[in-house]
């Protein structure tokens, strides 16, 4: 952990509003400036980055001194999964703290060597795992996913209230589905409303970092493996997430306390 500069909680209060598929997006976006980035799906009762980046199923990490993992590599990140460890159908029916101490251990316990960037692609709500992440590690920002219903801004603002209570930094919100374009007429049409994402980030003060489009292309190259990002570098899309990573960072270049904080040596003797 002490050879992460920074790491990001891309978190939202509710689910279905793509968080994985920006975190995902943007792990690969800031690895395309240089940057050495790791990915850890931190959705313990539903992970998803196993698909969307293409790792076959039943492959696992490697293990290094029976205590250790060593992430799985895809696309240029170093990325760890619960969905690695169990199978694809197998439900986690755990109480919260059980979910609190898995992420624990896929966060302590995976040799991540040195990064620039994690990107933890955090479960919905305001639970255990949340608390958690804010108790083990420093975090240097966390990054808030909405669309611009008002159902999933209500919920956004519990997010930004919470990682507020637990001395976060907030670095923006990103508003996903914002628009959608009709691909035979180009008609623009606001389906989950308009303007949400701006509203909410006046709202408290924090940077909107970038508007996404509610577009088939970013689902279907999440599902076959290759994020947008990487499946059409010059398409409208890769180039708001390129935006948005561009924000991320530069947000963080401006803070001084986004170091990781040390975690305590454990030393095992025989007496």
């Amino acid at each position: 952990m002490k050879e992460i500069k920074h790491i990001i909680a891309v978190a939202s209060g509710k689910g279905g509003v793509g968080k994985s598929t920006v975190s995902v997006n943007l792990a690969l976006a800031l690895r395309a400036t240089g940057a050495k980035v790791g990915l850890l799906d931190a959705d313990i009762y539903g992970p998803s980055q196993q698909l969307m980046l293409g790792i076959p199923s039943g492959q696992q990490p490697k293990q290094q001194g029976g205590n250790f993992l060593l992430p799985i590599e895809a696309h240029g990140l170093k990325t760890m999964s619960m969905g690695y460890l169990v199978d694809d159908r197998t439900p986690m029916v755990w109480r919260g703290p059980m979910a609190g101490g898995a992420l624990a251990q896929l966060l302590e316990q995976t040799l991540w060597g040195e990064l620039d960037y994690l990107v933890i692609d955090m479960p919905p709500g305001t639970g255990d795992v949340q608390l958690t992440l804010s108790q083990k590690a420093s975090v240097a920002g966390a990054v808030i996913v909405t669309t611009p219903q008002d159902i999933a801004l209500l919920d956004a603002q519990k997010g930004i209230e919470m990682f507020r209570k637990v001395d976060v930094p907030v670095l923006g919100v990103v508003e996903n589905m914002a628009v959608h374009v009709c691909s035979n007429c180009g008609h623009q049409e606001h389906i989950f409303g308009d303007a949400g994402g701006s509203r909410i980030a006046a709202e408290y003060g924090v940077e909107l970092l970038g508007s996404l489009p509610l577009e088939r292309a970013i689902r279907e190259q999440a599902d076959a493996g290759v994020p947008i990002v990487l499946a059409a570098p010059e398409s409208a899309a890769a180039a708001e997430f390129a935006g948005i990573a561009a924000r991320v960072r530069a947000a963080l270049e401006q803070r001084e306390d986004s170091a990781v904080r040390q975690f305590p040596e454990i030393k095992i003797s025989d007496d």
